[in-house]
C-alpha cells in the first residue's frame, strides 16, 4: 500500500483513496493495530489520542467531509499514527486487530445536508467495516446513538426500549441509518460470529467540536464568546444529558475491552439531564457575555427528552461519568476562546 506522508495529511488534494494492505508497523507486545473510522472527527480524534497513549498503533480513516484535519495535526509524525483518506462507503481491506466505527456526521445540521450520503455512510459503511472485521477475525465497535430512540415515549431511555422514530422525517437518514447499522452488527454476529460491540452514545461535548457543528453546546459557547444572540429552538424546555468527551472515550474503550459475551447495546452518557434553557444560562454566566437569548421555532422531530439509563454501563463496565457539566463547560469554553483568539 502507498502511504501518505505526514506533511501531506493537511492537504486532502494530494491524497488518494487507499484500498488497504499489509501491516507496516512493528508493534510491541500487547500493542494492537486499531482502525478508527471517522478518526478526524471530534470524538474520533480524542479516541485516537487515548489509544496511542496506551501504546497502540492507530490508523485514522476519514474522507474529511465533516472531519477536521486540524484535530489530528498534533499526531503527525508520531510513529504509531497513520492517516488514510478513504470513504467508508467504498470497500477496503487492511490488517487490524480492532475497529472502532465512528464514521458519519453526527449533528443534524451536518447529516441533513446530504441525507442520501448520510444513509449510505451508515449502512454501506457498516457493511464494509463488518466485512473487514470478519476477514480479520477481530472485534468491532459501532458508535450508535441515542437518536435511535427518536422522540421517546419512555424516560429515561433503557436499552430494551425500541424507540419512537419517524422513518420519513428530515432526521430519518441518521436515526434509521443508525438503527439499520445496529441490525447489521447483530446479524453479522449471529450469522458470521463476528465479535461486535454496540455503544449508544448520548450527547457528548468538549474541545474539537467544529465551529459549524450546530449542536447546542458549541453553538451557545461560540455565540456567547462572539457577543451574538443565543438561539434557542422552541421554549428551551427540552432536556439533554451532556457527557464530557474524556468520559465518553473511557466508556468506549471499556466496552471494546469488555468480556466477549457483552455485545450491547449499552447506553453511554451522563445520567443527569438539563434543559436547553438551563444550558444557555450556564454558558452566559461562565463567559460573562452580554448576549441575549432569542427563541426560534422547534425543528421537526426534535426530541423533547433525552436521558440515558446507564445501569448496564455501571454494572458491565464499572463506568460512570466523572466530569460534571460546570467543569466540562469551562474546559470547552477555554478551547473555543483560544481558537477564536488564534483566528483573530
Amino acid at each position: 500500500m502507498d502511504r501518505i506522508k505526514d506533511s501531506e495529511i493537511l492537504d486532502p488534494s494530494v491524497v488518494q483513496t487507499l484500498p488497504g494492505g499489509e501491516a507496516s508497523a512493528t508493534l510491541s507486545s500487547g500493542s494492537k493495530r486499531i482502525l478508527v473510522t471517522g478518526g478526524c472527527g471530534f470524538l474520533g480524534s480524542h479516541l485516537s489520542d487515548r489509544l496511542i497513549a496506551a501504546g497502540h498503533h492507530v490508523i485514522c480513516l476519514d474522507n474529511l467531509l465533516t472531519g477536521d484535519k486540524r484535530n489530528v495535526e498534533h499526531l503527525l509524525g508520531h510513529p504509531d499514527f497513520e492517516f488514510l483518506y478513504h470513504d467508508v462507503t467504498m470497500p477496503l481491506q487492511i490488517d487490524v486487530d480492532e475497529i472502532y466505527n465512528l464514521a458519519c456526521p453526527a449533528s443534524p445540521q451536518k447529516y441533513q445536508q446530504d441525507p442520501v450520503q448520510t444513509t449510505k455512510t451508515l449502512v454501506l459503511g457498516a457493511i464494509n467495516v463488518l466485512d473487514m472485521a470478519r476477514q480479520n477475525g477481530c472485534r468491532i465497535l459501532q458508535a450508535s446513538t441515542s437518536e435511535i430512540y427518536g422522540d421517546p415515549a419512555e424516560h429515561p431511555q433503557r436499552e430494551s426500549y425500541w424507540g419512537h422514530v419517524n422513518p420519513l422525517g428530515p432526521r430519518a437518514c441518521y436515526d434509521e441509518g443508525k438503527r439499520c447499522a445496529e441490525t447489521l452488527f447483530a446479524d453479522y454476529h449471529r450469522q458470521y460470529q463476528v465479535e461486535v460491540k454496540i455503544a449508544r452514545i448520548f450527547n457528548t461535548y468538549g474541545p474539537r467540536m467544529s465551529f459549524d457543528d450546530g449542536r447546542v453546546v458549541s453553538s451557545f459557547i461560540l455565540q456567547a464568546l462572539r457577543g451574538e444572540d443565543i438561539t434557542i429552538f422552541g421554549k428551551g424546555a427540552q432536556t439533554r444529558a451532556f457527557c464530557y468527551v474524556d468520559d465518553m472515550v473511557t466508556a468506549l474503550i471499556r466496552l471494546m475491552e469488555s468480556d466477549a459475551s457483552i455485545m450491547g447495546p449499552v447506553n453511554l452518557g451522563m445520567a443527569r439531564e438539563n434543559t436547553v434553557a438551563e444550558l444557555a444560562e450556564r454558558v452566559l454566566a461562565k463567559v460573562k457575555s452580554p448576549s441575549k437569548i432569542v427563541y426560534r421555532p422547534l425543528p421537526t422531530d426534535d426530541p423533547r427528552q433525552r436521558l440515558p439509563d446507564i445501569s448496564l454501563a455501571r454494572a458491565l463496565l464499572d463506568w460512570t461519568p466523572q466530569v460534571d457539566l460546570d467543569e466540562g463547560l469551562e474546559r470547552t469554553i477555554s478551547y473555543y476562546r483560544n481558537r477564536l483568539e488564534i483566528a483573530a
